[in-house]
């Protein structure tokens, strides 16, 4: 990046990053939740069980943890990011075309957790780039923005609502072997209008402290503690994502087009919630909206649970409460650029990552896929409802940073 781009921060070079990293990250969200609307086609044609179901998304979360940091850390250690999100591009391709060849659930298992090893730093890398782009007023807006305006639309919404209509009308391969092409396009596209970040001044001099394992990171209070949220959201949200549609399809027994219509519904309010949240949490602080929005995660799986009206009212509230998606922008990357500061801020945006993946998203699915096939879809949604609450609970931990984070870069 020339020094014009990264000292003025021109908010056309600005914007530019911000439409492109956030169609990457959202194609990259696609590929991750094509399993998920594709589930019921691939279970009845493959023979899965509903735990195959929850591993074959657990071992893209493991591989998606570990990549997140290790990856993440590494992007800071050499003090690049553009290689890496150009290279995670174009294998996370790759592997959805893997997905699509899938014969059995051994195969379908490889080409997710190869999936996840280029998956699981992206966000970060791209939340990185973002925050070396963003004007200290638009930090937190445009990470939220890019991690749940795009993601959502893109990865739920769009997702949903395409998948399912070329599985419906072709077959479930033809619909991983699409939804490659997008990953492809971007690549190019951000390796020719994507600058590297350049470094900041205290970057150029020194390398971040702490080796490949900076145990003082993980022990920073708010670190610790958004790593525990993360743990209970993810966990949360990944159960519910992969057994929402199959609790719509299967106890609620509505037909293939209802349900990805109420999931496509669902998909755009974490856009909303992002927007909220990055709004609220610019103006009062970042605990407050942290807190309420993660507790709002609950009311998705108690309606499915407990509401018996309408299958609009039904997709109303479970918008609603899919808000709270708007706060994983947060307690995943501005909290924690906050307080470690943006020399290290991939590190601690992998940490958290890598700690709510390894355990929410990889021990969460096949749990929750084993006690669903021993006691029904309804145990599923009792997880997912326990550990949104246990995001809010862990949340209250959370000390304040709003507005301290060109203290913190500076210092750090």
């Amino acid at each position: 990046m020339t020094a014009t781009k990264q000292t003025f921060l021109p908010k056309g070079y600005e914007l530019t990053v911000l439409l492109l990293l956030g169609l990457a990250w959202g194609f990259a969200y696609f590929d991750r939740m094509a399993l998920t609307f594709l589930a019921p086609f691939v279970r009845d044609d493959l023979g899965l069980s509903n735990e195959q179901i929850g591993w074959a998304n657990s071992g893209l979360s493991l591989t998606w943890a570990i990549g997140a940091y290790v990856i993440g850390r590494w992007s800071d250690l050499i003090g690049k990011r553009k290689p890496f999100l150009i290279c995670a591009l174009l294998l996370f391709s790759a592997c959805s075309v893997l997905s699509g060849f899938a014969w059995n659930f051994e195969s379908l298992l490889v080409s997710r957790v190869i999936m996840g090893v280029a998956e699981g730093p992206f966000l970060p890398i791209c939340l990185a780039i973002m925050a070396a782009a963003s004007a200290p007023t638009r930090q937190a807006l445009n990470a939220g923005v890019l991690q749940n305006v795009f993601g959502p639309i893109i990865g739920t919404a769009l997702a949903s609502f395409v998948l399912v209509r070329i599985a419906a009308a072709y077959d479930w391969h033809m619909a991983f072997f699409i939804a490659a092409i997008p990953g492809v396009i971007l690549a190019l596209l951000i390796w020719k209008f994507v600058d590297e970040p350049e470094a900041s001044g205290l970057a150029t001099r020194q390398r971040p402290p702490g080796g490949f394992l900076p145990l003082d990171i993980l022990l920073k209070r708010n670190v610790l503690v958004c790593s525990m949220v993360s743990i209970c959201a993810v966990g949360s949200i990944v159960v519910g994502s992969i057994f929402m549609p199959l609790y719509l399809d299967g106890p609620r027994g509505y037909d293939d087009l209802v349900w990805s219509n109420v999931m496509t519904v669902v998909g755009f309010c974490p856009a909303v919630g992002a927007i909220l949240v990055a709004l609220i949490s610019d103006r009062i602080g970042r605990k407050p909206p942290l807190v309420f929005f993660a507790f709002l995660m609950m009311l998705a799986p108690a309606a499915l649970l407990f509401f018996q009206g309408p299958v609009t009212v039904l997709a109303l509230l479970m918008f609603i409460s899919w808000m709270g998606l708007g706060t994983f922008p947060l307690f995943m990357g501005v909290i924690p650029t906050e307080t470690v500061g943006r020399l290290q801020a991939a590190t601690a945006m992998g940490i958290v990552v890598m700690i709510g993946e390894l355990i929410g998203g990889v021990f969460g699915p096949p749990i929750a896929g084993r006690l669903a096939d021993a006691y029904g879809l309804d145990v599923a949604m009792y997880i997912q409802l326990g550990l949104a609450f246990m995001a809010g609970v862990m949340a209250l931990l959370v000390v304040e940073t709003g507005g301290r984070a060109s203290e913190v870069a500076v210092a750090a």
